[in-house]
């Protein structure tokens, strides 16, 4: 009988010992795994945050250097100061601002949003005719109906409808940077038209390689449907971008050195290749001659859009570049300065 008990007694102690040891184990197990779970909530709750439509975390760090396409790998980033106040552009629909060179996001409100955004379309036109022609000034352009026809603001008209220049002729043969110079500068619409045809055949064949380029890029929230940002009518709801899609075109754009060349310059004389027909061409920039820091911009208007802007900045030390764009904002200059100026006195590049 008391060996009986005596093996029990063992038989106890031994299970006692797997149940604590079973234990010891599984404890171990749940206090690492709420370890590791809490690591993994404090690196999210570090992940930048974006000002959006629902304010959520649209841009972790790993997606804030965006991707190869669009953005090298930038020797300084910009941090924001401790005592830097909060930006409010309350009277644009969307704004955006960017580091240049590392597509770090510095402002965010509705920044993803589709809209339509008018001849800010152009940056995209912009990139493909310099992407195409190898040769701006020898490659000769032929003018045709469509473009000397188009709407809005063309070659000889500052603005729709007032028509002070000397307008394009059909037939007449100009250069491809002449005709850069006037989409960019002036935001002439039949300078893109013509450009656009004359590399695509046909302006839906160059928009179809615009919406490649886009997809290339990586652009989620892009859909263009002409090479002048005109909407087509019946089908405006085609035609969209966003301001950090479009804060982005500008930035990639930035590594053609004659895009940037020409938003500078203020007024010039272009001629068609015999040198018989002369157009004055005048920048619609306001801000270069008030802001020496500004490296150029492009506007955008059509009553669907609103006015829109996309301006580019560098810092002091002329080191560190900012892309912002407003977009439907109806006070689009005095809103883009006050953005710049934020800016450059929030960050600091480390």
């Amino acid at each position: 009988m008391l060996k009986k008990i005596f093996s029990i007694k063992i038989l106890g102690g031994i299970f006692f010992v797997f149940f604590c040891g079973f234990v010891f184990y599984k404890g171990a197990f749940l206090i690492d795994k709420l370890l590791k779970d809490e690591e993994s909530q404090n690196e999210e709750s570090m992940a930048p945050m974006v000002k959006g439509e629902s304010d959520e975390k649209v841009l972790p760090s790993e997606e804030n250097l965006l991707n190869k396409h669009s953005f090298p790998v930038a020797s300084y980033l910009p941090v924001k100061k401790a005592q830097a106040s909060e930006l409010d552009v309350f009277r644009a629909h969307s704004s955006v601002i960017l580091d240049a060179d590392s597509g770090t996001i510095l402002h965010y409100e509705n920044g993803k949003e589709e809209r339509q955004i008018a001849s800010l379309t152009k940056i995209m036109t912009a990139v493909l005719v310099v992407e195409k022609i190898k040769d701006l000034d020898r490659e000769a352009v032929t003018i045709d109906e469509e473009a000397v026809y188009a709407d809005g603001t063309k070659i000889g008209c500052p603005s729709s409808g007032n028509c002070i220049g000397t307008r394009l002729k059909v037939g007449e043969v100009i250069s491809a940077r002449a005709l850069l110079k006037a989409m960019l500068m002036n935001s002439a619409n039949d300078s893109a038209i013509a450009l656009s045809k004359h590399i695509g055949g046909t302006q839906e064949n160059f928009v179809e390689m615009m919406n490649d380029k886009a997809k290339e890029l990586g652009l989620k929230n892009t859909n263009f449907c002409t090479a002048s940002g005109l909407e087509i009518d019946g089908r405006e709801s085609e035609c969209y971008s966003s301001a950090y899609d479009i804060a982005r075109i500008a930035a990639f754009s930035m590594k053609y050195k004659v895009i940037w060349d020409t938003f500078k310059i203020r007024d010039t004389v272009v001629y068609s290749m015999d040198g018989k027909i002369s157009h004055d061409i005048m920048n619609t920039n306001r801000l270069l001659d008030e802001m020496p820091e500004c490296l150029g911009t492009k506007t955008g208007f059509t009553p669907l859009a609103g006015k829109s802007l996309m301006l580019a900045a560098h810092d002091s030390t002329k080191k560190h570049k900012i892309i912002a764009v407003v977009l439907n904002d109806p006070y689009m200059w005095e809103d883009i300065k006050e953005m710049t100026h934020w800016a450059f006195n929030s960050y600091v590049w480390q």
